[in-house]
């Protein structure tokens, strides 16, 4: 918990709930009649709404980015390294949204919610979601907030993909596109370990076909056993080595101990998993795990991403990290190229990084920088006459 909240913090924050009454029909031709999304705000929107930048959430985020909730948190939101006042996101200057996406497990409608239906959980029941359906629900967002057009839309992995998806489906609503380790589609072996994941989830005798809620139960073990796999692929070789190398948590190896042996990285992987296992919905894991395979840029574009960018009207600014071998700098190369070929305004920053795919979430001097001339010249637009 913080002793005094530091004065570069957006300070105490309070989520905001907001329902939806209109029917929002799916991609999977499922509709949901009615349906909430859960938001937080930082800084203040100016007068002619121009000042407002949308922060997409990744495979595992939700809405609460910056900030704390209470003075007994025991750490800030999930980007507060880049929010707030004089950070790269600086709320003196823009007003910044993040979202808890439908379909997750923070507040917002998604498997743990109750179907009005039948008076229990969604649980499996919940539609299949697909990224364009989180983009809809986003737009409507946007009209409940007043805002046309958004200064920037921001994301990094999964939530790239929701930049992208922005600029083509609704170019005239965002002036830039901020892509962070991310791609255009995901690659066979990114798609295997979430299938691995998915069924380290089904294989738990409590998951119980999805109904575990019904029966006051929860895969703990499975949605722990996917949160291991997860995290080895978001960190480098050589982040493990240096962090954990070939130390022992417990046991020893001189002969005659008879002790259990455990690795210092072991006990580090079961502490993630169960603290994950305690705080995220596998449902909603296994629903957004497949919105992530099934996305494809240029699926509805004659798997031309070309042509699928011509599409677009924003500016764009993407970043990858040398270590990240889940979403690799050439993907990130490849979005550019295809920008550069649709005739786009692109900037592409490469930043060295021994963090492997969590570097996007975590301090980094240039990285920061970045950011912060990228968003300068976002200042610059809207401070203009």
């Amino acid at each position: 918990m913080p002793d005094v909240i530091p004065d570069n913090s957006v300070g105490i924050v309070t989520p905001q709930v907001i329902q939806f009454d209109d029917p929002l029909t799916l991609a999977c031709g499922r509709t949901l009649d009615q349906y909430q999304l859960v938001i937080e705000t930082y800084g203040e929107l100016n007068a002619d709404a121009s000042n407002a930048i949308l922060i997409c959430h990744a495979l595992s985020g939700h809405h609460h980015a910056a900030g704390y909730h209470s003075m007994e948190d025991k750490k800030p939101g999930w980007w507060d390294n880049h929010i707030g006042p004089g950070k790269p996101f600086d709320t003196n200057r823009f007003f910044v949204v993040c979202l808890n996406n439908l379909g997750g497990c923070h507040g917002s409608t998604g498997p743990t919610s109750i179907n009005p239906q039948t008076g229990q959980p969604w649980g499996p029941d919940f539609p299949a979601l697909r990224v364009r359906d989180w983009v809809e629900s986003q737009v409507r967002l946007s009209d409940r907030l007043g805002i046309q057009q958004w200064a920037a839309i921001v994301g990094g992995s999964l939530g790239g993909m929701q930049v992208m998806r922005w600029s083509l489906e609704h170019p005239h609503r965002l002036r830039h596109a901020i892509i962070i380790a991310s791609a255009m589609k995901l690659s066979a072996q990114n798609i295997a370990f979430n299938e691995i994941a998915r069924n380290a989830i089904k294989s738990d005798p409590d998951f119980l076909d999805g109904h575990y809620l019904e029966h006051q139960a929860l895969p703990r073990n499975g949605l722990g056993l996917a949160r291991m796999i997860g995290h080895i692929t978001y960190l480098s070789d050589e982040i493990m080595g240096d962090k954990f190398g070939r130390e022992l948590r417990s046991g020893s190896f001189q002969r005659g101990q008879d002790t259990p042996i455990e690795f210092q990285v072991e006990s580090y992987l079961h502490y993630q998993g169960d603290v994950f296992a305690s705080a995220f919905d596998a449902n909603t894991y296994l629903l957004m795990t497949k919105a992530l395979d099934y996305f494809d840029l240029a699926r509805e574009y004659n798997h031309d991403q070309v042509e699928a960018f011509r599409h677009a009207q924003c500016d764009f600014l993407v970043v990858s990290f040398s270590s990240d071998w889940r979403f690799a700098p050439e993907r990130s190369r490849e979005i550019v190229e295809a920008l550069i070929a649709a005739n786009k305004n692109v900037s592409y920053a490469a930043i060295q990084s021994n963090l492997g795919h969590d570097a996007f979430l975590l301090p980094n001097e240039r990285y920061e920088q970045v950011l912060s001339a990228y968003l300068t010249r976002l200042d610059n637009e809207v401070a203009a006459p």
